[in-house]
């Protein structure tokens, strides 16, 4: 008689009957001291301490521009308005993001395996990596609505199975990032805890959540607990300038209401020995458009 595999143990309950605070398990930066790489030892450090990292010109000017091109050129595709990779704003019905970007694009697909990328995310993780998730953020001026604060990994970790905290975001700025434009706030030393959330999981969750984050939000009280001990960042830059970010870093971010556009390309990098599991607290895996099933590792 062959035995059912074995279920991996849960480091990180969430989504059960109240919020839990749990201390993190694992590594932040998994690569050993001295790993050659494209961060220097004290971004590394940085990004350890903090659960994020800054880089002024991840990309040129020049290729900001191409990349401005294709995602005006993508938003105004009624092919990809069409396909359910696309995520439209409930009030204004203007695209907010293009998810698999790197696969529905040549321009982003180069991006995502750029060796000034690639390479940071292997610092990091310690191991080859492969997308877990791409996308393009879209935040025109006059009333686009921001993201609710949260954890990746709470999601990762509840819909899409991912055991481990080893997985980590960047966030590309195609346009300037100001504080007043919806910009990206992250709370400093958050990724040390996780917070696991309360509620159960909808079907098919995602297809609200996307647009509107419900299931996996912290409570106020929760978020009160972190800002007083964390404090809040805003991250603001020109265009081409990046933020590395762990994957259990609280963040969110605000509407913008100014006339001033804010784009961002986001490439979320998973360690090819961090593969999904069955989800830990959702009925149903997400799409693979959302959270990739192909765990092929970038070549190098």
């Amino acid at each position: 008689m062959v035995s059912a595999p074995t279920r991996p143990v849960d480091l990180y309950p969430t989504r059960g009957p109240k919020e839990e605070l749990i201390g993190r398990k694992d590594p932040v930066v998994w690569s050993e001291p001295g790993t050659p790489g494209p961060f220097w030892a004290r971004e590394l450090e940085e990004y350890d301490r903090d659960g994020f990292v800054t880089v002024d010109e991840l990309v040129t000017p020049d290729e900001v521009d191409e990349l401005r091109a294709e995602l005006d050129r993508l938003v105004t595709d009624p092919a990809v308005r069409a396909d359910e990779r696309a995520i439209v704003e409930p009030r204004s019905q203007e695209i907010r993001s293009v998810f698999e970007v790197h696969r529905i694009s040549e321009v982003f697909g180069r991006l995502a395996q750029d060796p000034r990328v690639v390479g940071r995310a292997r610092q990091i993780l310690g191991s080859d990596v492969y997308i877990h998730q791409s996308r393009v953020n879209v935040k025109p001026g006059f009333g686009a609505s921001g993201f609710y604060w949260h954890s990746d990994f709470e999601t990762w970790h509840a819909e899409d199975g991912l055991p481990q905290m080893r997985t980590v975001s960047v966030s590309i700025a195609l346009t300037p990032n100001h504080t007043t434009n919806g910009s990206l706030m992250i709370m400093p030393g958050s990724h040390r805890t996780f917070l696991g959330c309360a509620g159960e999981t909808p079907r098919d969750n995602y297809k609200r959540s996307l647009q509107m984050q419900d299931a996996g939000t912290p409570s106020n009280e929760a978020l009160t607990t972190f800002a007083e001990a964390c404090g809040i960042r805003h991250f603001t830059g020109p265009a081409g300038s990046a933020t590395w970010f762990d994957c259990n870093a609280l963040h969110g971010s605000g509407d913008n209401i100014t006339p001033y556009p804010r784009s961002n390309v986001f490439l979320v990098f998973n360690s090819v020995d961090n593969t999904p599991e069955l989800p830990f607290a959702a009925p149903v895996r997400r799409p693979s458009f959302i959270a990739a099933r192909d765990t092929t590792p970038i070549s190098r």
